[in-house]
């Protein structure tokens, strides 16, 4: 978890208290299902257009949370991440509410895995 991550988690997490819940939830079993399983809901997507080759940057767009009661996994909450596939873990980069940003943060993106910073 990206300490950008933890600025982000805690900005939403006054506003949806059941939030760390339900991310332990998300990562347990959505990611579980998309990169272990490979059962695809359509709720991940590879983030394109980035230049980078490896790691793999996603963007989940299904999240349930449980303090927007009624809206399901269509929640309006994004996260990205990346999935290390050699190691079989995950860094939690970005977590935002689609209502207040609509693209998550390349430049924040590109700072942590541009090409560059991963060779050295």
């Amino acid at each position: 978890m990206l300490p950008d991550f933890k600025k982000d988690f805690k900005k939403l997490e006054t506003n949806y208290p059941t939030l760390k819940q339900d991310l332990e939830v998300f990562v347990s079993t959505q990611l579980k299902l998309s990169h272990k399983l490979n059962i695809d809901n359509g709720g991940i997507v590879q983030i394109s257009g980035l230049s980078i080759s490896i790691p793999k940057i996603y963007k989940a767009r299904k999240f349930t949370c449980k303090s927007l009661k009624g809206r399901g996994s269509y929640s309006g909450i994004r996260i990205i991440y990346v999935y290390f596939k050699d190691d079989d873990r995950i860094e939690l980069v970005e977590m935002y509410f689609k209502g207040n940003k609509e693209n998550e943060d390349r430049q924040r993106i590109q700072k942590y895995y541009s090409d560059e910073k991963q060779e050295k």
